[in-house]
């Protein structure tokens, strides 16, 4: 049997009981934030592995990832459709408004919402969740109003760090570790 040995500060824990939505931003978390393109003009993105992992065991926990971005590109839209996350926003600058049309429709209040963004469109969604994250990259500004820097970089398991803070905070961490070891 696995024992847990991640740990996270308990006044994060507190703030992080009972998230039911976990919003991302793409670039500069979900990915290191640089941009690939080839001659052709196609954008090419990298993801961690780890990071998709976290997204697919927030889902079975019940925590509903949200991903709003500022960008569209169809290899972010394979990455999203492989992991089964269905709340997507592309091409959104103006992040706001997305955020508040996704709690509406899932019937949650910003206290019960989580954010990881990276630069300064994410500071209005960051500025109102019970749990701002940053990636340690990430800009001064949002790295202000997080209350968790990942000690993981974007596109290297900083989203999985995130996502394993909502899991132990709502108590699934530990059985979800079961069912691998």
């Amino acid at each position: 049997m696995i024992t847990p040995t991640l740990t996270f500060p308990p006044e994060l824990l507190l703030a992080a009981q009972g998230v039911r939505v976990a919003f991302f931003d793409v670039d500069g978390v979900l990915t290191d934030g640089g941009l690939y393109i080839t001659e052709q003009g196609e954008t090419l993105k990298r993801f961690h592995i780890l990071d998709g992992l976290g997204l697919k065991l927030l889902q079975r926990a019940g925590i509903t990832p949200v991903v709003i971005t500022g960008r569209d590109s169809p290899p972010l839209r394979k990455r999203l459709e492989a992991l089964g996350v269905t709340h997507v926003r592309y091409g959104t600058e103006d992040k706001l408004p997305a955020a508040e049309e996704m709690l509406d429709l899932l019937a949650v209040r910003w206290d019960e919402a989580a954010a990881m963004g990276d630069d300064w469109p994410d500071l209005p969604v960051l500025s109102r969740v019970g749990v701002p994250v940053a990636p340690p990259h990430a800009h001064a500004e949002v790295r202000a109003v997080a209350r968790h820097v990942t000690q993981a970089a974007a596109g290297m398991g900083a989203a999985r760090e995130y996502c394993d803070l909502l899991l132990v905070a709502n108590g699934r961490y530990s059985q979800l570790l079961k069912e691998y070891g």
